[in-house]
């Protein structure tokens, strides 16, 4: 499966129709990652939880490969996904199909 195959149509979109805004995002999004203090494999486990919990569910299988990428196991992608249930409620067991589809494909 490739990079861009798992990015949402919203983002290919906000890629071609406008790159300067998108590069611009890119940079604030990578400053914003080396200003954390989490380690990789958290952090992207953390952006999992809360994309679950404002059901953004586009983002949720490129997220997931990345995560894996960094070793996260099956369970910890859900327990990520499960973190927010008592704040935000059962609407991030909506992502729990789609991120395991993409934690146990290719």
């Amino acid at each position: 499966m490739s990079e861009k195959s798992l990015l949402s149509n919203a983002f290919q979109t906000f890629i071609t129709e406008a790159p300067k805004h998108q590069a611009a995002w890119m940079e604030a999004v990578k400053e914003l990652d080396s200003a954390s203090e989490l380690d990789p494999k958290t952090a992207e486990l953390s952006y999992i939880a809360v994309l679950a919990a404002l059901r953004l569910e586009g983002g949720v299988p490129f997220h997931v490969k990345q995560a894996k990428a960094l070793g996260a196991t099956r369970q910890e992608v859900i327990s990520a996904i499960l973190v927010g249930l008592p704040a935000a409620g059962n609407v991030v067991i909506q992502v729990l199909p789609i991120a395991l589809h993409a934690f146990d494909s290719e």
